[in-house]
């Protein structure tokens, strides 16, 4: 279990922030995806930060409530990214705070595979949304994991994130045992990301992301001198992007 009090809450925003363009885009992803309807009152489901908190609430005009177990990361959020109708909570995905049919639509953005007890934490998000609402699942699934530019750097790092998330199919069959359905496979979003190798490297050098809390130290400082290498010689070399995927569940209107 990895521990955002510890180190990462405080290298998150540098090494995981999202451009102006990135956030948009993202926010006309999940547009297309819900209720047209407006407000919608959302449920931003391990929120950290509040990467996207804020914009949900701009997007959707409802209420938004961002449930984030780790104190550090909320901390982070209230103080640099508040909002009128934003709430940020303590929780966790197996006990959210919010009452039965109380959201339109959860977002799960890159934390599903953090949680301890998935089948309970989508029984939670069945019983959080209403029905006829969804649950938009971003993630990566370990049969399906894309093809990052750094993990050639870092030998272990592709197997540890496999390692982090089930295959598609574990997924489904939970989501069905929870009483949600999936729609689709999943879709892939082409988002902005670091387009060169010196903006991948800015990027990665912050160890903002969960992998690196597995990665062996020798590993590390290796991979990072020859990721610094690489991106002082070829700083403008055009990286190609990588599509994030996007799965939608849907709350039936009845059980």
């Amino acid at each position: 279990m990895v521990n955002y009090d510890d180190r990462l809450h405080q290298v998150y925003a540098a090494g995981r922030g999202l451009e102006t363009s990135s956030l948009n885009a993202w926010m006309q992803a999940f547009a297309d995806r819900v209720p047209t309807a407006r407000p919608l009152t959302v449920l931003d489901l391990g929120s950290g930060i509040g990467r996207f908190t804020p914009a949900l609430a701009e997007t959707f005009g409802g209420p938004v409530y961002g449930v984030e177990p780790s104190a550090r990361m909320r901390e982070i959020a209230t103080e640099t990214a508040s909002h009128p109708a934003v709430t940020y909570l303590d929780g966790s995905a197996e006990a959210i705070p919010l009452p039965a049919a109380s959201c339109d639509f959860a977002l799960l953005f890159l934390s599903f595979h953090h949680f301890g007890d998935k089948l309970r934490a989508l029984r939670e998000l069945a019983r959080v949304v209403r029905p006829g609402g969804m649950v938009l699942l971003r993630s990566q699934f370990s049969d399906r994991m894309p093809d990052l530019y750094w993990y050639r750097y870092f030998p272990s790092a592709r197997k540890v994130d496999a390692e982090m998330y089930l295959p598609l199919d574990a997924v489904r069959a939970l989501t069905e045992q929870a009483g949600l359905t999936i729609l689709a496979d999943p879709t892939l979003i082409e988002v902005e990301g670091p387009s060169t190798v010196q903006a991948s490297y800015e990027r990665v050098k912050h160890r903002a992301y969960s992998t690196f809390e597995h990665l062996p130290a020798d590993e590390m400082d290796s991979g990072f001198a020859a990721f610094e290498l690489d991106a002082e010689s070829t700083p403008d070399r055009e990286l190609p992007a990588v599509p994030a995927a996007l799965l939608v569940l849907y709350r039936p209107l009845r059980d």
